[in-house]
């Protein structure tokens, strides 16, 4: 079966040159990169929040294949906007992260480098899963970036949950998958695996 290439257009998309050779330089580089093909995803512009091109990564857990992140940037064809997004909608926050990136009054080629070294080091960080044990199941589990410990995405099985966790996880408004998971509430996780990244960078 014949790889999808990522970033991939096709002529129903009725991109502009500019935005065609975006798209271009940026899946040249993709090629290399340690994600799903599928995962990276390009949006023409009538399909996308801000009516501009947009080019997305899903960036997942290759071994559980879990998502994790979605990150993307948005191409007026003299700028380009990126950060994470809503992993629905596609839209920027309201407030930059501490991933943000940003890139005026340059060219699409420059525009695609600039997005494409962008990806790469988010790809680059260290991404570990957090995950708390009871009778050897995961009852908790938590993705963080390891080099600073800043969250990003979470998920709580109440019913593996052992009693006392359980009980202040519920209190806390946490049931069935929702909810906010307090890190320091659960302690220190019984595992920690590096997903994604240079180990070597962990804090």
């Amino acid at each position: 079966m014949e790889e999808i290439p990522p970033f991939e257009y096709d002529d129903e998309d009725a991109l502009s040159a500019g935005q065609r050779l975006f798209a271009d330089v940026l899946a040249a580089r993709a090629r290399s990169w340690p994600v799903d093909p599928l995962g990276a995803v390009l949006l023409p512009p009538p399909r996308t929040p801000y009516g501009r091109l947009l080019a997305y990564l899903d960036i997942d857990d290759p071994e559980l294949r879990r998502g994790v992140l979605t990150v993307g940037a948005h191409f007026d064809g003299a700028a380009v906007r990126g950060d994470r997004l809503h992993n629905q909608d596609f839209t920027l926050p309201g407030t930059p992260t501490e991933l943000a990136f940003a890139a005026d009054r340059v060219g699409p080629a420059e525009a695609a480098s600039r997005t494409a070294d962008w990806f790469e080091s988010v790809l680059a960080r260290p991404l570990a899963r957090c995950e708390w044990l009871h009778d050897g199941r995961t009852y908790a589990v938590r993705y963080e970036y390891a080099d600073t410990g800043r969250g990003l995405s979470e998920g709580f099985v109440d019913r593996l949950a052992p009693p006392r966790p359980r009980a202040r996880l519920a209190a806390d408004g946490v049931d069935g998958g929702r909810g906010r998971i307090n890190r320091a509430g659960l302690g220190e996780p019984d595992r920690v695996t590096v997903v994604r990244g240079d180990p070597a960078a962990v804090r």
